[in-house]
């Protein structure tokens, strides 16, 4: 009748096309790449593709970050943050590694935490 998967695969990408237009927030588990407009804040738990006419109007939080459009607001990775030449990002940013492309606009303040926030004692 029909196929039928028993869970996703760490390959498996959501996408919202250039056309999609979301005001509220966005929640994925897994990788998603979008090319469309959000005003609202995006959560995902694996890899977010920010395409070259993204543009997100909230916070952004996600394992990966390549940002090849533009977002106004705070973002988070929990690993790494790679901003494409084209991008702009106008917010604040915490992530572990930064990449920034020649050409990129980054307007705000980054913090790269190499640690986990627990509290650690030497001796």
């Amino acid at each position: 009748m029909g196929l039928k998967k028993d869970s996703t695969t760490a390959d498996d990408v959501s996408i919202l096309s250039g056309g999609v237009k979301i005001e509220g927030n966005f929640f994925s588990e897994g990788n998603v790449r979008i090319d469309g407009k959000i005003k609202g804040n995006v959560v995902v738990t694996g890899i977010l593709t920010l395409g070259e006419h993204c543009v997100i109007e909230g916070e952004v939080s996600a394992k990966n970050i390549n940002l090849s459009g533009r977002i106004e607001g705070k973002v988070f990775a929990s690993e790494k943050v790679k901003l494409d030449q084209k991008s702009v990002l106008k917010g604040d940013l915490t992530t572990k590694f930064l990449v920034v492309e020649e050409g990129a606009v980054f307007e705000g303040r980054s913090l790269m935490k190499n640690e986990p926030a627990s509290e650690q004692k030497n001796g």
